[in-house]
């Protein structure tokens, strides 16, 4: 789980080391914003997509995204999605990415 996370090789490297279940990552602005999201430390989906290029390949887990202005979630969302259909996770698989919603549970 991150909070304000903007870039953080040594969080990446400590992802690494563990069994993950899923990861929780906020998203704060979107990419029209991403000046100011650079600014203010947190990610834009074009600094999100930078930073998931250190999961290991063949590591595939939820990634809930978290932490969106409330008025952009559909935007960047989209946008997320958009730079996620660029890249393929291993063999053809692209990232499992959702919108940890308020109130949400799960398990792990």
């Amino acid at each position: 789980f991150t909070g304000d996370t903007e870039r953080n090789p040594a969080f990446w490297s400590r992802l690494a080391e563990l069994n993950v279940a899923a990861l929780v990552i906020e998203t704060a602005f979107s990419n029209r914003e991403k000046e100011l999201a650079q600014k203010s430390l947190h990610l834009s989906p074009s600094s999100l997509a930078e930073e998931l290029k250190h999961i290991g390949e063949g590591r595939r887990f939820p990634i809930y995204i978290t932490h969106t202005k409330p008025a952009e979630t559909d935007l960047i969302m989209s946008e997320i999605q958009g730079l996620d259909q660029t890249r393929t996770f291993g063999l053809n698989f692209m990232h499992d990415i959702r919108w940890l919603r308020a109130g949400q549970e799960f398990e792990l």
